[in-house]
């Protein structure tokens, strides 16, 4: 292994590192915001709904995001007209936008999944005394539901942030230059794949430290903020000795 090969390429992949830091970003935000209603709508009594919600979470669940990305970035041009006629056919013609679209799909699938399980995982008698109290159920889901499945779901959500910085190499196959693409880039020039890849690795590696780090730090935080306060101790009254 050529040592000076790795510290030359490395300035070379680090140019990868905002591209990949924006498609997670992206995903995870806007797969967050999915998730959050399609796991309400799991939640919902009504068959129709929760039968339509299910299914988006098992189809992008059960099937692999290689496959949903070229599905969406080369099987989108199978309905060009229609795409056109409705003016979106410059979004499915760009490869981020397929890739950003794939990507929050998956997670979104997964994350409701973890954000319907925090749901069910808050107590009944917190939500009893939200409505005891007189909040409405906007207040009571925002004030007490959410913030306590939240609380639940972050271990898990940190799980799943890790594999969305891993899934986004996927991104290269669509031509996107995220780490993995200028990796890709590189190795075709220079025929050293495993020095390129280990610096690759590193770098995924080095994103997905720091995201561990800030989700124990925020589960840190939550559960510093949702520990019960003590009261200070009543002072003791001195009692004069009597004879």
């Amino acid at each position: 292994m050529d040592l000076g090969f790795l510290i030359e390429i490395i300035p070379r992949l680090a140019a990868g590192v905002p591209t990949t830091l924006l498609l997670v970003a992206q995903s995870l935000a806007l797969g967050f915001a999915l998730a959050v209603v399609v796991a309400l709508v799991r939640l919902q009594p009504n068959p129709l709904g929760a039968g339509a919600a299910y299914g988006f979470v098992y189809v992008f669940r059960a099937t692999p995001l290689l496959v949903q990305i070229f599905l969406i970035y080369y099987g989108s041009g199978q309905f060009r007209p229609v795409l056109e006629d409705l003016g979106v056919w410059v979004l499915f013609r760009d490869a981020w936008f397929c890739a950003v679209l794939a990507l929050t799909l998956n997670t979104a699938a997964y994350t409701s999944e973890i954000i319907r399980a925090g749901l069910q995982s808050v107590p009944l008698g917190q939500i009893e005394a939200g409505r005891a109290v007189g909040m409405s159920r906007l207040q009571l889901f925002r004030r007490v539901t959410f913030p306590l499945a939240v609380r639940q779901a972050l271990p898990a959500y940190g799980n799943e942030v890790i594999l969305m910085v891993k899934a986004s190499s996927l991104a290269s196959t669509i031509t996107i230059l995220e780490i993995t693409g200028i990796a890709k880039t590189i190795i075709a020039a220079s025929f050293r794949p495993v020095e390129v890849f280990v610096v690759a690795g590193a770098f995924y590696l080095a994103i997905n430290f720091v995201a561990t780090r800030a989700v124990r730090f925020a589960e840190h935080r939550l559960a510093t903020a949702s520990a019960p306060t003590r009261a200070p101790a009543a002072p003791t009254r001195q009692l004069a000795a009597t004879r």
